[in-house]
């Protein structure tokens, strides 16, 4: 099979297309030919050599954690899904590939209504900005402030916030991206200085969580907006954690969270706005793109 992988840690240029065996489903395990790959964050960090904790990086290493295609081979022991299924799912790696093999409890039924591309960025950032909330404890009648809240995973946040009940729901970006902020419910306000105070004169009230996925500026703004710093979490500025006193979030992705955010998308209340979409052999281009921090939507890898 054809896979974008990395030789050698370093930056974009790294990624290249090179040829692997065919994987092959395991007892409980289906294949998926993979028609669409998202990009996230966390595949540029394991280019750049990062290993999170149980993952183990062997060059050459495939990247990408989220994926959308069709069964074509099925394990023993499996139901559920049959040759031809439509699936989308998760794995920690390898995913920017023709096949991937994983277990049923990664993956599930892709509506018919839900594009090949939408399927394939959903899972990470949709995901991401659920354990975020919960772990926050965003809810009925708080007000929340979202940092970088157009990119992929600041608009999921957006929009499952919104979900949930909360009140107000303000969101950071730069004035290119109010529109589409507000065109999913946030109120948006311009990064820089004199930001808290912008916040502060939305919400006279005061803020009861926030969220970053943009880094330290939202972090420490976050701090001077947020009285209990149990409701803080960032995604992006974990080495600002110990100095402000904020815990670290994390979670593990599961098959039963994503059918409840397909099941959102499929009843309209879950947009996901795909930015761009790359062929396979322009990885390094999707790795330029998703780096620069800016942009609204998801960045996707398609396969013919």
């Amino acid at each position: 099979m054809k896979a974008a992988a990395f030789e050698s840690i370093g930056g974009p240029e790294v990624m290249k297309v090179m040829e692997f065996p065919d994987p092959q489903a395991g007892p409980g395990q289906v294949r998926v030919r993979v028609k669409a790959a998202g990009v996230q964050h966390y595949d540029c960090g394991i280019r750049r050599g990062w290993s999170p904790a149980g993952v183990t990086i062997n060059l050459p290493q495939i990247p990408g954690n989220e994926f959308a295609g069709i069964v074509d081979q099925v394990g023993d022991g499996v139901s559920g899904f049959t040759l031809g299924s439509e699936v989308l799912g998760f794995a920690m790696l390898n995913c920017y590939a023709e096949y991937v093999v994983v277990s049923t409890s990664q993956i599930v039924s892709k509506p018919a209504a839900m594009s090949w591309a939408e399927a394939g960025g959903l899972t990470g950032n949709g995901q991401g900005a659920y354990i975020a909330l919960k772990a926050i404890g965003v809810g009925e009648g708080d007000t929340v402030v979202i940092h970088g809240a157009a990119g992929s995973l600041g608009a999921f946040a957006v929009q499952l916030a919104k979900e949930w009940g909360a009140k107000t729901v303000i969101g950071t970006a730069s004035e290119s991206n109010h529109d589409y902020l507000s065109s999913l419910g946030a109120i948006p306000v311009t990064y820089g200085e004199g930001l808290v105070e912008r916040v502060q004169a939305i919400a006279p009230g005061g803020i009861d969580a926030a969220f970053d996925t943009a880094g330290a500026e939202g972090v420490r703004a976050s701090v001077e907006l947020v009285k209990d710093k149990n409701r803080i979490c960032t995604f992006v500025a974990y080495e600002l954690n110990e100095e402000l006193g904020l815990r670290t979030v994390r979670g593990e992705r599961s098959a039963a969270r994503l059918a409840e955010l397909v099941e959102l998308h499929t009843k309209g209340r879950l947009r996901i706005h795909i930015r761009e979409m790359f062929p396979l052999d322009q990885v390094e281009a999707a790795h330029r793109l998703i780096e620069t921090r800016h942009g609204r939507g998801k960045i996707v890898l398609t396969f013919d």
